[in-house]
């Protein structure tokens, strides 16, 4: 039995983006023959960002893919895990998706217990509970567990886990301040605990970033940096720009 981690990218994007382009296609043609020429240079002009989007969305698709050349998704999730440490106890993962990042990091930590919490919306329809239990048996993982819960309220009393990890969650949250989000998760891990939270924090998604570094610092939390990771660290700039990944960076330290 294989795991199945799925793609970011769900198939049926890129068939909706080719299909859009075939059907704007037909549209220039159609208004071609008829000397329509504003419709068909807007349909044309349509077409063809449609079919932009479905080569970005294909090499997305096969750089993500944990069967591909590049793995990006394996080398995102590894590197998060790695960037965590060793940590003893429990280990809470906010967002689990397919288990992957709890899965990983419970690999690294066999002494530990990791808990992966997330909704499990429709947005991701592949990722649910099950998907990640299954993941947990193929890879032969004891110690993991995952729940139903919520990045925006987490069910859990405050300094209850050793260790926090989060990969891309916060940033696809939207109507909530992200960095409100980091403290709420941060409010479950006790004093002494490693946090490694991986996401786009660009200003548009989370204001003055380094606002919350400062704060954390005065908080008394230990070691707190941020780590690009869009510039070689887990991918090239290239990638990090053309998979819609720029302003990747880990945000790591003790609290």
């Amino acid at each position: 039995m294989k795991a199945n981690y799925e793609n970011w990218v769900p198939k049926r994007l890129i068939f909706s983006s080719f299909g859009a382009s075939v059907i704007a296609a037909y549209f220039t043609y159609a208004g071609y023959k008829k000397d329509m020429v504003e419709l068909t240079v807007i349909f044309a002009i349509v077409s063809i960002l449609f079919l932009f989007a479905t080569f970005r969305l294909t090499f997305m698709y096969m750089a993500f893919s944990y069967d591909g050349k590049r793995q990006l998704s394996r080398r995102i999730i590894d590197g998060t895990a790695e960037c965590l440490g060793e940590v003893k106890g429990q280990i809470l993962e906010v967002g689990a998706g397919s288990g992957a990042l709890s899965i990983a990091v419970a690999k690294k930590n066999p002494d530990a217990k990791v808990i992966g919490v997330d909704r499990w919306g429709k947005e991701y329809a592949a990722f649910s509970k099950a998907l990640c239990e299954e993941n947990a048996k193929a890879e032969g993982v004891g110690n993991v567990e995952f729940k139903q819960g919520s990045a925006t309220s987490l069910d859990f009393e405050e300094e209850v886990f050793d260790g926090l990890v989060c990969n891309y969650v916060y940033s696809n949250v939207s109507g909530f301040n992200r960095q409100e989000l980091i403290l709420e998760s941060l409010r479950t891990v006790k004093k002494g605990g490693k946090f490694a939270i991986h996401d786009i924090m660009t200003k548009s998604k989370y204001g003055d970033i380094e606002k919350l570094v400062d704060k954390l610092r005065a908080d008394g939390y230990e070691e707190v940096h941020l780590i690009r990771t869009d510039e070689g660290r887990f991918m090239s700039k290239f990638e990090g720009y053309f998979c819609g990944l720029r302003g990747s960076m880990l945000l790591v330290g003790t609290k």
